[in-house]
């Protein structure tokens, strides 16, 4: 955590991370933003972190919301979701939902 890496590296990886941490990304977001993973720090409730803040990158989505997402596609598709699929699933619920 707190390393700069590309949207898509941090989707593949939602397993690796705590649950209760957040994704910051650059926008606008595709899989090739940068994004980065941080732990949601109770002083920073309600409010970016600051670090995010100073990379320029915004509020993406929490890892338990990511993993429901990628659980939901998974369980109403009848192939297993490509890569693609997924990283498109998050960032379009990112865009038009959160």
């Amino acid at each position: 955590m707190g390393q700069i890496v590309r949207l898509a590296d941090i989707i593949a990886r939602l397993s690796e991370f705590d649950i209760d941490d957040i994704i910051y990304a650059l926008e606008p977001w595709t899989e090739d933003s940068d994004a980065i993973v941080l732990p949601e720090r109770e002083e920073d409730y309600g409010r970016p972190s600051p670090e995010a803040t100073e990379a320029g990158l915004t509020y993406f989505l929490e890892i338990s919301l990511a993993r429901e997402l990628v659980e939901e596609l998974i369980a109403t598709s009848s192939d297993e979701p490509s890569a693609s699929a997924v990283r498109e699933r998050l960032i379009q619920y990112a865009i038009n939902d959160a």
